[in-house]
C-alpha cells in the first residue's frame, strides 16, 4: 500500500483533520501553566459556551532528595478553574511521563472529573511492572485509570469535539488529542528548534516515532500544536509551546518536510545513546502508571517508590 493509499485509509485522521477544518469558529480556549522545574506544560483547555474543561498532563510537585510531594505545580490550576468557574470532566494524560508525577489523582479530588489515557498503557504497565517487582496486586490492565483511549476515539468536553491519535514511538501508549482545532501532541515532538521525543525508552522505537510525526503532520497546516515541554534551546531566551503543524513541517530540526524515515531514525538512535535517563524516570514512572496514585502503604504504614539498581 503506498503513502497515498495509507493517509486515504487513516479514517481517525481523516476525522481528525476534518473536524480542525469544521472548528475555526468554536476554537477551544486554552491557559498554560508552565512548571520550571520539570520543564512540563500543564493545559486547561475549555469550552467557553458550556464551561466544561479538561486538564492535560498536570504535574505533582515531587522532592527526590527528601521524597516529599507537594500541589506547588497543581495549585495554579485549581485556582484558575476556580476563578473562571469551570467544570472538570476530564483529566487526560498523553502518556506515562518519565519526567514528572502527575497530578491527576489529586486534581480529581478537589476539581472532579474522569482520569484517562491511552488503551496502550497496558503495555507500559507490564514492562515496567516488571522492572518495580510490582507482585500480583499490581494490575495490568489498564484498570487504575477511569478510561483507556482507542485510535480514532471521540469525545466531546461541553460542545468542543476531541479525536485521539494513536501516536507511540517515545512510549507504546502515547496519544495525541485533537480538541476542536488544537492538537495537544505530548512528548512525540517539541517546537521546531528542539526537534523531536527521543525512543529509546523501554518499548520505545524511533521509527514508530518517525511514523507518528509524519501522521500528526498530515493534519491541517492551520492546526495549532501544543507542546508538553520546552527545554529553552541555544539561541532562544524564552520559553514557548505553542507552533502550528505548517511551521513543523517547515522548520522542526529533526522532522521537516523531506527528512527520510531511515535519515529519522539513524539521527533519533545516535542522538538517544547520547542522552542521560531523566533525573525523576524511576518515581514517575512507577506512579503515574498507577494513573497518578502513589504505590500502596506497607504494612509500617509508609508507602516506598523503588529505585531499582542497574537496571536502566
Amino acid at each position: 500500500m503506498g503513502k497515498v493509499e495509507k493517509l486515504m485509509s487513516d479514517d481517525a485522521l481523516a476525522k481528525a483533520s476534518q473536524q480542525v477544518t469544521a472548528a475555526r469558529n468554536a476554537m477551544p480556549v486554552i491557559r498554560a501553566f508552565f512548571d520550571a522545574t520539570t520543564f512540563t506544560v500543564t493545559y486547561v483547555v475549555h469550552d467557553a459556551m458550556t464551561r466544561r474543561a479538561a486538564v492535560i498532563d498536570s504535574v505533582l510537585a515531587y522532592d527526590p532528595a527528601s521524597g516529599r510531594t507537594s500541589l506547588d505545580a497543581a495549585d495554579p490550576v485549581i485556582a484558575h478553574v476556580e476563578k473562571e468557574g469551570l467544570t472538570v470532566d476530564w483529566h487526560l494524560e498523553t502518556h506515562a511521563h518519565a519526567d514528572h508525577l502527575s497530578a491527576a489523582p489529586c486534581l480529581q479530588r478537589k476539581l472532579g472529573g474522569k482520569i484517562a489515557i491511552g488503551a496502550h498503557i497496558r503495555e507500559v504497565q507490564q514492562t515496567f511492572g516488571k522492572l518495580f517487582n510490582a507482585g500480583a496486586a499490581f494490575a495490568h490492565d489498564g484498570s487504575q485509570f477511569d478510561h483507556l483511549w482507542e485510535d480514532g476515539d471521540s469525545f466531546s468536553i461541553g460542545d468542543l469535539p476531541v479525536t485521539v491519535l494513536h501516536v507511540p514511538g517515545h512510549t507504546p501508549a502515547c496519544v495525541a488529542y485533537v480538541v476542536g482545532d488544537a492538537a495537544f501532541v505530548g512528548d512525540t515532538m517539541f517546537m521546531p528548534d528542539y526537534g523531536t521525543a527521543r525512543a529509546d525508552f523501554p518499548g520505545g522505537n524511533a521509527r514508530q516515532l518517525f511514523r507518528s510525526l509524519r501522521r500528526l503532520l498530515e493534519l491541517p497546516s492551520e492546526t495549532r500544536l501544543f507542546m508538553c515541554h520546552d527545554y529553552l534551546p541555544e539561541g532562544r531566551d524564552h520559553y514557548v509551546w505553542e507552533t502550528t503543524v505548517a511551521e513543523q513541517r517547515r522548520a522542526n530540526i529533526h522532522a521537516h518536510d523531506g527528512v527520510s524515515e531511515d535519515a529519522f531514525v539513524a539521527m533519533r538512535e545516535a542522538r538517544d545513546r547520547t542522552l542521560d535517563m531523566p533525573r525523576l524516570i524511576l518515581p514517575s514512572v512507577q506512579v503515574n502508571m498507577r494513573a497518578g496514585h502513589l504505590p500502596p502503604p506497607e504494612d509500617n504504614g509508609v508507602v516506598y517508590l523503588k529505585i531499582p539498581v542497574n537496571q536502566l
